[in-house]
């Protein structure tokens, strides 16, 4: 048996979706642009680790190709937090205390504003940085794209309103 652990999964198809299910109906992706951001909030203790889908599926295909057995993190270089997100998006990193962004992610949350919930910032929050060595010894596995670049590729797709065919996850469409 093989259990996967992957970093947060991004690509540019997904794009849509995800700007649906977190951002809500009230971000249009083509808003999402690095220039319209002069700061980003830089919240202590904020970081999440991120992975291309094909990256993972990678490593899913040499596992079943090989004769591991356990638990695989799986997570692209670098962990992403408020300073490597203001270098990607030529944002200055301005420090927002916990409770702060925690009560306007509440307000919003209380408005129908923002899908997301606060108890999901609360768990990104408490999220360990996985450790990916296992991976690569074990499966001689290693992402092709680095965290920066997922987020890139990821960005594009927001500006563009890319999705794929399936219904979630089709362009545009707000709901």
């Amino acid at each position: 048996m093989v259990r996967m652990r992957p970093a947060f999964l991004f690509k540019r198809q997904s794009a849509s979706e995800q700007r649906r299910i977190f951002g809500g109906r009230f971000l249009p992706g083509p808003l999402v642009r690095p220039e319209l951001l002069p700061f980003l909030p830089d919240i202590p203790g904020l970081r999440v680790q991120a992975l291309h889908t094909d990256d993972a599926a990678n490593a899913y295909r040499l596992a079943v190709h090989s004769d591991a057995r356990g638990a695989f993190n799986l997570a692209a270089e670098p962990s992403v937090d408020a300073q490597v997100l203001g270098e990607m998006l030529g944002a200055r990193p301005v420090r927002l205390p916990r409770t702060a962004a925690r009560s306007a992610i509440a307000a919003a949350w209380g408005l129908h504003l923002l899908p997301a919930s606060p108890h999901l910032f609360d768990a990104v929050l408490r999220l360990p940085l996985m450790d990916c060595t296992r991976a690569r010894a074990e499966l001689g596995w290693r992402p092709e794209r680095t965290a920066t670049e997922v987020l890139e590729e990821f960005f594009q797709g927001l500006q563009q309103g890319a999705g794929a065919r399936t219904e979630p996850m089709r362009g545009r469409k707000v709901g």
